[in-house]
């Protein structure tokens, strides 16, 4: 009986090593790793919306394909972060399309204040061949554009005046985007434009080396800005786009079947960050009104009167056409016919 039991647990033993052995010459279903990296909080829309993307590309790929994300600016800045695009170390980021001007200087055009009459045409404008284009223009720069992401209207923040017209601009530093449109566009106003790193914005406005800067709600909340900046002027200048980016590299690398799974979890993500954007934009003016911030509606008119000859300058630039273009996209009312 006993010989009968050693037997048997020998031929468990033979089979289990036959069982091991055989799953160790099956190659491992192979997984792509996609590595993105972005400067902002894990409490905001847009990072909440590239985890959506990793949980959809997971599914799309049935599990050959995932995204490790690199949140809070861990791999460095919106700059940094696109070099490394460049050169297939890193395969997505989101940047704001401001900074691409660098890159791609068509990108320049929504640095320019007041273009869009409300956030319907903005994405008529996006969605439109104009907006497809300048995702396109991308390629030239070793990057590919997935699609643009809600990033709002940007407005200025102070920590030591409120903003009620451009006259209380004067005098002042502001931090902008690393963009010459959008210094040209704080200096239109009257004031003086510092760009500096998103990281190291805080310390920048607690030691006075800016009276504040711009952006748009969740990004003044989630930054903790509020906690320095007491006067929030909802001007809305700009409204200047994330832009969903991925390494041009890292994309021709990927099988045409990997291409569509990619490009469908980004427009999922897309579609999400978009419906997501509204109530994230509400809830974070509610919270820095209840922290103390003096939200101010100022009249737009003046502001938009101070910008007018800049924006007749840049009319005779190379993003001339690109600006009429935008303009002819404006909605017209119905003509009235009679029955």
């Amino acid at each position: 009986m006993k010989k009968r039991t050693q037997q048997s647990r020998m031929r468990w033993l033979l089979a289990a090593a036959a069982s091991l052995l055989l799953s160790a010459c099956q190659p491992e279903q192979e997984v792509k790793v996609l590595r993105l990296a972005h400067t902002l909080d894990q409490e905001h829309v847009v990072h909440k919306a590239m985890a959506l993307m990793g949980e959809r590309l997971a599914e799309y790929s049935g599990g050959s394909m995932r995204i490790e994300i690199y949140s809070g600016g861990q791999l460095g800045n919106e700059r940094e972060l696109v070099e490394l695009l460049q050169i297939g170390s890193l395969a997505m980021t989101k940047v704001s399309a401001s900074p691409l001007e660098g890159f791609v200087p068509a990108m320049q055009v929504f640095s320019v204040p007041y273009i869009f009459d409300d956030n319907a045409h903005f994405w008529r404008v996006l969605e439109s061949e104009v907006g497809q284009g300048l995702l396109q223009e991308i390629q030239v720069a070793r990057l590919y554009g997935l699609g643009y992401y809600d990033a709002g209207s940007r407005s200025f923040y102070s920590s030591n005046t409120r903003i009620d017209s451009p006259a209380d601009l004067r005098g002042k530093k502001f931090r902008v985007l690393n963009s010459q449109t959008a210094v040209r566009m704080v200096e239109a106003l009257g004031g003086a434009a510092t760009p500096i790193d998103w990281g190291e914005l805080y310390t920048a406005i607690q030691q006075g080396v800016v009276d504040g800067a711009e952006n748009n709600p969740p990004s003044f909340y989630l930054s903790r800005h509020y906690e320095l900046s007491k006067y929030f002027s909802l001007d809305e200048h700009t409204a200047v786009p994330d832009v969903l980016i991925m390494s041009l590299h890292v994309w021709q690398d990927l099988t045409p079947e990997q291409r569509q799974w990619v490009q469908q979890a980004a427009n999922d993500s897309i579609v999400y960050q978009r419906a997501a954007w509204q109530q994230a934009s509400e809830d974070a003016l509610n919270a820095v009104k209840a922290a103390g911030v003096t939200v101010i509606y100022p009249d737009k008119a003046p502001f938009r009167q101070a910008v007018a000859p800049f924006y007749q300058q840049m009319l005779q630039t190379r993003i001339g056409p690109l600006l009429q273009q935008i303009a002819a996209m404006r909605e017209v009312s119905p003509e009235v016919k009679d029955d």
